[in-house]
This record gives C-alpha cells, structure tokens and sequence, in this order.
C-alpha cells in the first residue's frame, strides 16, 4: 500500500489501494465520488457527466489486463475512511505505425478521479505513480492518457509533473440521433456490406494492421458482445458483384471504407449538465418540430442530452481512394441508423487531426471535443531497435481508437 504523506496544514495521509470488485462499500463510494466530479469544462462551462451504470470497472474490464485503484482518507462519514480518488488502468499489445509487425506493449490510465475537496493535495499525482509500478509489472513499455486539450490541471498534471509529453491530438466528433432514418447515400451510388467478424478482422490485419495503436487482439474486439457489427462502404456497383472478402482483398474497388459499431448503451450514460435555459429551449423546440413535421420535411433535431441519454462509438475507421470521405460518410449515416433503432441519441467517433476521412463524418462542433494524448516511456532500454523512442515519432495519417477504452 503506498501512502500520500500529510500536508503541513496537518490533514490525515491517504493511502492507495487496489479497489475492491466485490465490496459494496468500495463500489458505492466510487459512485459518490464520480457523481462529485463534473467530467469536462471547467468555469460554468457544460459538462458530461458519465453513469457508469453500477459497474465501476465498464471502461477497463474488456481489456486484455486491468486495474482500478482508489485513494482513502481517514476523517470519513461515520470516522471511517472515505474514498477521494480513483483511477482505472488497463494494458494492451498495439501497433506503433511504424510499418508492419511493429508493436509494442502500452498502457492506457484512464478515469483518474480526484474530490473536490481534496485536490492539490498531491492524490492525483499518486494515484499515477501507483498505477505505473503496475504498468512496468506488467512489463509495458509506454503509457499514455487522453485528456481535454483544454483542461489545463490535467495536461499540467501529466506535463509538468507526472513526465508525460504531448503526443497526439485527436477530435471526438458527435453526431445527435434524428427521429428519421437517413439515407447512407444520396445519390444512391454507395452501398453498405456488413462484414461477418472473421472477415472484419482480416480487412482490419491487412490494410490497417499498421495504424498507430491498431490493437493485436483485433479479434477480441470484434467479437465483443459490445461490438454490434463491421460494414464496408463501396460503390453500388461492387456491392452487386460482391464475392466476399478474399475478392475484395485481392482487387478492391478504386475507393471504399470501413468501419465498426460499438454499444456503449449498454455500457455506461451520460449527461450533458451546466446548459443555459436558453439551449434546452432551443433543443426542444428542434424535437416538437420533428414530431410535427417528419417524416415529411425531416427535421434536424437535438435529441434530450439533458438527461442520461446512451451512445454508439463508431471505431476501426478507414479507407482508400479519392471517394473515401464520401464512403466514410455513408457509413456514419448507417451507424445513425443502427442508433435510431436500438435507442441512442448520440453517434461518436474519434479521429486523427490529420486523418483525411474526418472531412467525411458528420458533426455538430458544439457536441464534440478536442483531445489531447499524452505518453511516457516507462523504462529505459523499452522500445528500442527499428522502433526507437515512439514518443518522439510523427504523427502518422490515421489512429485507432479502441473502443473499450472510449
């Protein structure tokens, strides 16, 4: 057990743990504390706040290897000690973007959670250094964390005192759920394959094997119970003709995309909090037009956000050709339809800054984030030969992002 020493104001040393799975009183007081930290802007700005669902380890527990800790301090209700921090983290085997059959072990912290009225306490800082004597058990070579590009105590935290650097800046795009269908393709000369996940994952090995942070386990992902399915957008013609994924491999059409739905639903919720009044009205009156008026005129509307509303992840997603946004937005537009049907509001993905598909994927800006992953080599000597320092590596066109970490 590592343990935080006292400030000199005299507050009582916090001690960190590894969270207990089977406890109600650990599984509770986590769900206290992540109620009491507001998940995004700071300064009256919105926040997103997530439901975890009853299930503190959602976020973690489909990786290969996982681990949750919580910081205790003594002073809590009844005289007992009370939970003021927590962190998830969880370690996977990743393609570095280098080329092929280049991979290296990673971490990925997640969740770090620190009370209001303990923070600057140095709690946060622990719970990391923590987390990494796990990482380097475990044998990983790096670890990284996404933060808001614009939460300025984090990216100070991982920057300034934790030896991370700035690494990649991805967006999340989000995209609200409409009442109505949309149409994968205007002009009606795309259409959308499902894949089964055997043929998925060898599209995936074989023309994104090579993404930054493409995960080995491929396959696992796939065939998560999470995972509702894999499509290929292509033009109608080849959709006709099509004989399957070793054709399409051998000769593919001159543009195309694919990409993959997970079911965060299920997972956990969330919530949009700090809105003005003004904005809710508006969001209403954008669904009273859509219930009065579609399916004729097909209202875009804002789903209710102010209350806990589920999520689909769009991930996996690439593609080739001139055509390939066009592709790519077809294939959003389907998701929005897998979406409608199983009842969430908002569709998601993640995307490089530089990633060429992102000028096909629909979005609201005001819904969406700017992401910045930090990384640190966790032991000299890791990561060394054709692969060198990857924290030091440009940044490639694409990036995976795992959805079991989203």
């Amino acid at each position: 057990m590592a343990v935080v020493a006292p400030e000199d104001d005299g507050r009582a040393p916090v001690a960190v743990r590894e969270f207990d799975a089977h406890s109600e009183r650990d599984r509770a007081a986590v769900e206290r504390l992540e109620r009491a930290c507001e998940v995004g802007p700071s300064g009256g700005k919105l926040c997103l706040f997530t439901d975890l669902l009853g299930d503190p380890l959602c976020r973690v527990r489909h990786s290969p290897a996982y681990l949750m800790l919580v910081a205790e301090a003594a002073g809590g209700p009844l005289g007992g000690a009370e939970v003021v921090g927590v962190v998830r983290g969880c370690i996977k085997t990743v393609a570095c973007g280098r080329g092929s059959n280049l991979f290296s072990k990673v971490a990925y912290l997640l969740g770090l959670r620190v009370s209001p009225g303990h923070r600057r306490r140095g709690i946060g800082r622990s719970l990391v250094e923590r987390m990494e004597e796990w990482f380097r058990q475990m044998g990983a070579e790096y670890a990284y964390v996404a933060t808001d590009r614009d939460n300025e105590p984090s990216v100070r935290l991982f920057t300034a005192r934790c030896g991370y650097a700035k690494f990649r800046t991805p967006s999340v795009l989000v995209h609200p759920v409409f009442r109505h269908d949309l149409a994968p393709s205007r002009s009606r000369r795309i259409a959308v394959v499902e894949l089964a996940p055997r043929d998925a994952e060898r599209l995936y090995r074989e023309r994104l094997g090579d993404v930054e942070f493409f995960p080995r386990d491929i396959d696992a992902v796939l065939s998560n119970a999470l995972s509702l399915g894999t499509f290929l957008a292509v033009p109608d013609a080849a959709a006709r003709q099509w004989r399957g994924v070793d054709a399409f491999l051998a000769a593919p059409p001159e543009s195309w995309a694919v990409a993959s739905v997970w079911n965060c639903k299920d997972a956990f919720r969330l919530e949009v909090r700090g809105a003005p009044r003004l904005w809710r009205a508006a969001a209403h009156a954008t669904r009273a037009a859509d219930r009065a008026l579609s399916p004729w005129l097909r209202v875009p509307s804002v789903p209710n956000l102010f209350e806990p509303f589920g999520m689909h992840f769009l991930y996996g997603l690439g593609g080739a050709g001139p055509a390939a946004p066009r592709m790519a937005r077809a294939l959003c537009r389907h998701a929005h339809n897998l979406a409608r049907a199983a009842g969430a509001c908002v569709v998601a993905t993640e995307v490089g800054a530089c990633d060429p598909l992102r000028a096909g994927v629909p979005h609201w800006p005001k819904l969406g984030a700017e992401d910045l992953w930090c990384i640190k080599r966790l032991a000299d000597g890791y990561g060394d030969g054709a692969l060198g320092d990857w924290t030091k590596a440009p940044p490639g066109a694409s990036i995976f992002v795992d959805p079991r970490e989203f």
